[in-house]
């Protein structure tokens, strides 16, 4: 029995010794995203047929479609990468995500960032004055930040961290802002707080604002 127990012993020991060994393996490294490629990213924008809904250029001439021309491409990359996850929704847009490859994706991405943006305007006079404040200054008494903390105040964004809004089209930036109001859209806690708090015509009014940024 001693010689048992003494064997057993021995052979624990050995693998706990055996798994100290391991542990102190160096873990392998993991793999670089490949730099992106902006004569792939224009090859595979025009294969998957994006332009018709975004223009070449990616200044969509279509109200509720997003302009994607000179946007941050990290942020251009992380909707596409939810649209195939299925986190942000949108019939259309989850089927095209889903036809890409994650390199596709990026060099996409980068590629859309690499064209220059078609200033817009704003067309409601009635309720510029409105938007501005709202884009400005926010609400304070009902807790609403201004826009212009993240978006910077000429709608430029923060690279990597938001998105630019200066020129988008109003029709587009209504439509989600009262998508994360009624929790249609959820990829963004910090955009479904604020628009909790907007109503319709705040929403037009600060869109509309937002079109004529530069």
């Amino acid at each position: 029995m001693k010689f048992v127990a003494h064997f057993l012993l021995a052979a624990l020991l050995g693998i706990a010794v055996s798994s100290s060994f391991a542990a102190d393996e160096p873990a392998a490294a993991p793999a670089k995203p490949a730099k992106p490629d902006l004569v792939k990213g224009e090859a595979a924008f025009a294969a998957k047929a994006c332009a018709s809904c975004h223009n070449a250029d990616g200044n969509s001439a279509v109200p509720a479609n997003p302009k994607l021309a000179q946007q941050h491409p990290e942020y251009l990359y992380k909707q596409l990468v939810e649209f195939k996850a299925g986190k942000r929704k949108n019939a259309v847009m989850q089927g095209m995500a889903a036809t890409l490859s994650d390199d596709e994706m990026r060099d996409v991405a980068w590629f859309m960032g690499s064209k220059k943006i078609k200033p817009g305007f704003a067309k409601d006079k009635a309720t510029v004055a409105l938007g501005e404040r709202i884009y400005r200054g926010g609400i304070a008494d009902r807790q609403i930040p201004a826009c212009a903390g993240c978006h910077s105040p000429d709608g430029a964004g923060i690279p990597a961290q938001y998105p630019r809004l200066g020129g988008q089209h109003a029709d587009y930036i209504a439509n989600e802002l009262t998508m994360f109001r009624d929790n249609v859209r959820l990829n963004s806690i910090q955009m479904t707080g604020v628009a909790a708090k907007l109503n319709d015509r705040e929403i037009k009014a600060v869109a509309d604002y937002i079109a004529g940024l530069r």
